[in-house]
């Protein structure tokens, strides 16, 4: 929940009981060591496609309150911006892909929020928290393993900063514009989950709260302090994004991009789009909306430079014709 604040933010002291013993995790965004990946990262293949979600509440403790109203589903697609899907306590969402994840080198996702950091003290943001679970048939879910050594004796409130340093496997531990990574090598073992054909995501939102009636707990029941209570219309864990780096997207859009050796980037793309092929032979392009409407075409040998810099965020269709064939590429315009 981003909020915008007049008050002074009040950093929470940590309790004696948190010593640097627990501090065992990747810091925050900016800090050494840190292993938060940015939305601009060209190890992202792909992002989600779909989205369903049940809000939670304003306050899972005075449920007359209501329950956060901040986004939609299609707040939560796609590359990461300022839209966001605001979840609330206990609330849930399941995120869809074109391709599936597979186990790959390294971190195979990252999952998005818009957390931000103590003006003061670049060491500490304000986060809110997410269980994170996978499927590989949308029935069946398996939790990533979350640790939260954050002091659970003094309640963390919305003018509160956190360590994270101190959390682990907990989507929305580093800050806007930065993905918070997970590698499904951590769940191989789990009977029943193919790791190599991951199709959903699912997010659970914390209850930061310490009361015994209502904590989440990670995985050494522990309970997960964090912003609390969050009465506010963008309440609970705020969904940006999700983003995946080993997906099974094809590398080739059709056989004539393959035989081509075709490449296009960067993708998403700001300004100009590059298309470079192995071969010379004479190709026609042609960069069209969603609606069909052409918006620019031209001939090119080798390589050429499409100018997107002044059309609206979204995806178009870049079709590519060498006078006998055809390949359409999606190419997504920030």
């Amino acid at each position: 929940m981003k909020k915008l604040r007049t008050l002074s933010f009040v950093l929470l002291s940590l309790t004696a009981g948190c010593t640097a013993a627990f501090a065992q995790f990747p810091p925050q965004v900016k800090v050494p060591g840190n292993d938060a990946i940015h939305a601009s990262d060209n190890r992202f293949r792909d992002w989600a496609s779909g989205c369903t979600f049940e809000r939670g509440w304003l306050d899972i403790a005075d449920k007359p309150l209501g329950k956060p109203v901040l986004g939609t589903a299609a707040s939560a697609l796609g590359y990461p911006d300022a839209d966001v899907l605001s979840l609330g306590d206990s609330g849930v969402a399941v995120l869809t892909f074109a391709y599936p994840i597979h186990n790959g080198p390294g971190p195979d996702f990252a999952i998005f929020e818009n957390g931000f950091a103590n003006p003061e003290d670049s060491t500490m943001a304000y986060l809110e928290l997410a269980f994170v679970e996978v499927s590989s048939d949308g029935s069946h879910f398996y939790r990533f393993p979350a640790t939260s050594n954050t002091q659970d004796t003094a309640q963390i409130d919305n003018f509160s900063y956190m360590d994270a340093r101190f959390v682990n496997n907990l989507a929305g531990k580093y800050i806007a514009g930065y993905g918070t990574p997970f590698d499904l090598e951590e769940l191989k073992n789990e009977s029943g989950l193919d790791v190599n054909n991951i199709t959903h995501i699912r997010l659970v939102d914390v209850v930061g709260s310490i009361d015994d009636a209502h904590a989440s707990r990670d995985k050494n029941n522990r309970k997960i302090n964090d912003p609390y209570p969050s009465v506010f219309p963008s309440g609970g864990f705020d969904l940006n994004a999700v983003g995946v780096l080993n997906s099974n997207k094809p590398t080739g859009i059709n056989q004539l991009a393959i035989d081509l050796q075709l490449r296009y980037y960067p993708n998403p793309i700001t300004d100009l789009l590059h298309l470079e092929v192995a071969s010379g032979e004479p190709l026609h392009y042609q960069l069209s909306d969603l609606g069909g409407r052409t918006i620019t075409n031209g001939d090119f040998r080798r390589h050429t430079t499409v100018n997107m810099a002044g059309l609206t965020a979204g995806l178009y269709f870049l079709q590519i014709d060498n006078g006998r064939d055809k390949s359409v590429l999606k190419v997504s315009k920030r």
